[in-house]
């Protein structure tokens, strides 16, 4: 039984991107390679192996890889999946199989032969993984290139904002779903199942050849709207809940979102004056997202209004972040980040978000967990707000 392998099986679908788009994005890592004295790129994440090579992997406990020289690049997939990585890769595939332990190493010995300087990803590739790259390619020079090659990333090509245009798109139609799904009564996963489905379907139309992957919705209700991710339960709406409506839809590993505080038939005093505060903060928010401005000092900002409330200790996250391949549970670009600890200034070609959010715990006068977003994209003298689905009281009180 052999080792490595190749897997020829059909003709490749329509890629997410052209073939300049993706020969660009390359280009731009072998020059950053070449001024680095790097000879070599071994990419273990989702998001550098699905930015590079347009394959998006699913692990389920196995390894996989994209290695690139200056001559190539090449993905390195499990015996498991058969010859759809192959179809989904910009480049060459090989396979390695299970026949005996570490081949997923024998097959990077296989593409990589013995670069002098081997660069890889330290955020993302664990202890035992690295000790065994190291014996495998005992006289390379290993280093970290996962920070510049994020920096790469975060200005958008036109083709990569067209994606996440239809994105934000998408997502304002499974927010229509999820409103028109709200209701006394009905529990939190009932709404959110209506709202994927509407967004998968939106994909699938707008994107006749992607694989339909990972799209889902966090709808929560009173206590459960604390927090920005927590997962969908049974909870049934009661009639005065504070809601948190939570679309995601993802294309070939292109996240969007819209979030947006809602509340089932009336809202009280308190949550309606909270509820006009983080809407304040957010409007604020989105007229100084613009090229020039600096993370933190938007963050900044923003904590003022916070204060003039006496509001600032009840805030949970940063004001914002970068999209492109990312989703929750892969990827981020952590360099583009709307905190105070960020000094990146903004430039023609990102994509941020607008997302203030303060949680106020059970107990207190106007509970709960209050947050609106908006994605926009910068461009010479400002930025495009790309979601379109309205947001505060006038709007959102079902």
């Amino acid at each position: 039984m052999e080792n490595i392998i190749h897997i020829d099986n059909g003709e490749k679908p329509t890629p997410t991107f052209s073939a300049s788009e993706m020969k660009a994005r390359q280009d731009a890592l072998r020059a950053l390679m070449a001024k680095n004295d790097i000879d070599a790129a071994l990419f273990t994440s989702y998001h550098n192996i699905n930015y590079y090579s347009d394959f998006l992997y699913c692990s389920f406990g196995r390894l996989y890889g994209l290695a690139v020289t200056q001559g190539k690049a090449v993905t390195i997939s499990a015996n498991i999946d058969g010859g759809q990585p192959g179809r989904r890769t910009f480049g060459d595939n090989v396979i390695y199989t299970d026949w005996q332990r570490d081949n997923y190493f024998r097959a990077l010995k296989q593409e990589l032969a013995s670069p002098k300087t081997l660069g890889v990803e330290y955020d993302h590739i664990n202890v035992e993984n690295l000790a065994k790259l190291k014996a495998a390619f005992a006289e390379t020079d290993i280093v970290d290139i996962s920070k510049s090659v994020m920096a790469l990333r975060m200005v958008k090509s036109t083709e990569e904002i067209a994606v996440i245009g239809n994105g934000a798109r998408i997502a304002d139609i499974g927010g229509a779903a999820c409103r028109n799904a709200i209701g006394e009564g009905v529990p939190e996963y009932e709404v959110a199942l209506q709202s994927t489905a509407a967004m998968v379907r939106e994909i699938a139309t707008t994107y006749p050849h992607a694989e339909l992957m990972d799209t889902w919705t966090w709808f929560q209700s009173g206590i459960n709207t604390d927090g920005a991710h927590n997962p969908v339960t049974s909870r049934k709406i009661v009639a005065g809940d504070i809601l948190s409506l939570n679309c995601f839809p993802m294309i070939a590993g292109y996240y969007t979102a819209l979030e947006r505080t809602l509340f089932c038939s009336h809202a009280s005093k308190r949550h309606l004056e909270l509820w006009e505060i983080n809407c304040q903060v957010h409007r604020r928010g989105l007229e100084l997202i613009k090229p020039g401005a600096r993370c933190c000092d938007i963050a900044s900002e923003l904590n003022e209004i916070y204060k003039e409330h006496d509001l600032l200790q009840y805030r949970t996250f940063g004001y914002g972040h970068s999209f492109g391949v990312l989703c929750h549970y892969y990827g981020r670009e952590a360099g583009l980040e709307l905190r105070e600890d960020i000094e990146t200034v903004l430039k023609p070609g990102m994509v941020v978000s607008m997302e203030p959010m303060i949680m106020l715990p059970e107990g207190m006068d106007g509970a709960g967990g209050y947050r609106e977003h908006d994605i926009l994209v910068i461009k010479e003298g400002g930025a495009e707000n790309i979601t379109k689905f309205p947001f505060g009281p006038e709007h959102n009180i079902v």
